[in-house]
């Protein structure tokens, strides 16, 4: 149903910048997907979402991220490839550009907020070229109420313009697309470039920046649910290691699938207001959630589908990266508001293809830290050109492109918070048993739930009742025994039944560890160096 109050305000964008635009203030979904259809933009999928392609992008382009430099950041930001640092001037200047080339336009303005906890509360105002764009917003961001609009003040505005292309040799960018962050005047400036994860990630990156530096709340790249008791347990996880899909319980409700932030008054929050989740493989059968949530108010990205407009999931012609946005309410066991009580547990997932982590085992706060400032996974044969045996990968705090401050100073709040909530922190392989990749097979799902359930409701800890054996290479606590998992895959090395293989793979892995890790050693306290596997003896 169309919401004509939140339609009918008119408001003025010339304080942008962006004269004699034609404004389209807060559409409904509704209003906006047909208008996405009526301009040629997209397409109505048999499932009554609306679907689009991005273009050029369809994924976020790190290399072309910038923040400007200036009294804010000059000292806080980890400069580098990941914080590109962008003048002050030039950014005026493009600016200017962009607001002049949305001025005359038809422009999409939505009011909308981050940070589900109010105490936290960031007001946002997106600007977009697109309807679509706009739409996006809608679900990703925090909805207001109608009688929050009249009197709404945005403290951020993001300014979303993808048919605008940058002159690199005139207003310094790397090529024709950017995303921009500038903290003095608290814009995202985002052009060259229709995929619309640069618009949450752009807010995002942003919170990741203010809520450590002013607020005192550690920033979090992560899922979490919480349990009928009110537990709440957070997953960390990269691409393909299952956060998704292990926060998604049907026994526990879920906070949120990406962004979270965890306060000093001890509570766990959502950043957002929906997800934005892979489709490729997707299934009814095996993520049943995110294909239920594919229906109107949904936006499918560069998916490819017949002419009835059923989807084919496991097209990846247009790329890898197809994606769904929803708001977080097309999910019915979701938690209301998406606040949790301080973490119990903490998990760490990564698909280690070598084989060689335990299925589960237990870390120390030193070791959290080491991990969580490694962010560990691998890739597997095929996955890119070139690669015919597993590499390691490693982002850092698991979420490495989002990070405006140095890691250590994320994994110190980590560690600092675990040990003052007494939280148990877990290291979880999803990936190989029985050998690498190749040799070995993927550990099967039902034991990882299992050993995650056993850890929530305890049944870990009481069952070897302290008695973990230490692992000789990666330190780790790994439980020798837990319910409703055959004990011989709790080991990994048993699993090979090949020794010499296993230590050696063992300590080639840790070899990589401490190879990444010394980028970060100047930066790192004694307890989190700490926290490194052994080296070869």
């Amino acid at each position: 149903m169309i919401d004509h109050t939140q339609a009918s305000k008119t408001i003025s964008l010339e304080n942008y910048g962006i004269k004699n635009a034609k404004v389209q203030y807060q559409l409904s979904s509704e209003q906006l997907h047909k208008l996405t259809i009526e301009k040629g933009q997209g397409v109505e999928a048999a499932s009554g979402a609306l679907a689009v392609n991005t273009g050029e992008f369809t994924g976020r382009s790190p290399k072309d991220r910038f923040i400007v430099k200036d009294a804010i950041t000059q000292d806080r930001v980890w400069w580098g490839n990941i914080n590109i640092p962008f003048e002050s001037d030039a950014f005026e200047k493009l600016y200017n550009k962009v607001t002049d080339y949305l001025s005359e336009k038809e422009v999409f303005v939505r009011d909308s907020y981050a940070c589900a906890d109010d105490n936290y509360r960031l007001n946002i105002r997106v600007i977009t070229e697109y309807p679509w764009s706009n739409m996006f917003a809608k679900n990703m961001f925090l909805r207001p109420e109608v009688s929050e609009l009249k009197e709404f003040k945005p403290e951020w505005t993001v300014i979303n313009a993808p048919g605008f292309m940058a002159d690199p040799e005139v207003d310094g960018t790397r090529q024709r697309n950017f995303a921009i962050l500038d903290f003095t005047r608290k814009i995202a400036l985002i052009g060259g470039t229709g995929y619309t994860g640069e618009i949450k990630k752009g807010i995002f990156s942003a919170l990741n920046f203010i809520l450590p530096v002013f607020k005192n709340t550690l920033p979090m790249h992560c899922s979490a649910n919480v349990g009928e008791d009110g537990d709440t347990a957070i997953f960390f996880g990269l691409s393909g290691t299952g956060k998704t899909t292990l926060s998604a319980d049907p026994n526990r409700k879920l906070i949120g699938d990406d962004e979270h932030g965890w306060t000093k008054e001890n509570t766990v929050f959502n950043f957002e207001g929906g997800c934005y989740a892979k489709v490729i493989n997707l299934s009814a059968e095996n993520e049943p959630d995110i294909f239920n949530a594919i229906k109107p108010g949904a936006i499918l990205e560069n998916v490819i589908m017949d002419n009835e407009g059923h989807v084919d999931f496991e097209d990846t012609s247009i790329t890898q990266n197809t994606r769904v946005s929803y708001p977080i309410n097309h999910i019915s066991n979701i938690q209301v508001p998406s606040i949790g009580e301080n973490p119990k547990n903490i998990f760490f997932l990564t698909a280690d293809a070598f084989g060689v982590l335990p299925p589960i085992s237990k870390l120390t706060p030193g070791q959290a830290a080491y991990h969580f400032i490694s962010g560990y996974t691998a890739k597997v044969a095929g996955t890119e050109a070139g690669i015919d045996e597993p590499l390691p990968s490693f982002s850092a705090c698991f979420g490495a492109p989002f990070m405006p401050l140095h890691p250590t100073k994320y994994a110190e709040m980590l560690s600092k918070k675990m040990q003052e909530a007494g939280v148990n922190v877990w290291l979880v392989n999803t990936g190989w048993t029985g050998g690498p990749y190749g040799i070995g097979t993927r550990m099967k799902l039902k034991y990882t739930r299992a050993m995650i359930t056993a850890a929530m409701n305890g049944s870990l800890e009481a069952a070897n009742k302290d008695n973990y054996h230490t692992h000789s290479v990666f330190g780790v606590q790994q439980p020798r025994v837990c319910p409703n998992v055959p004990t011989d895959v709790l080991s990994p090395r048993t699993t090979w039944n090949n020794d010499e293989g296993y230590y050696k793979t063992a300590y080639k892995l840790a070899d990589s560890f401490k190879e990444n890790f010394k980028k970060f050693e100047e930066f790192a306290n004694a307890e989190i160096m700490a926290g490194a596997p052994n080296v070869k003896p």
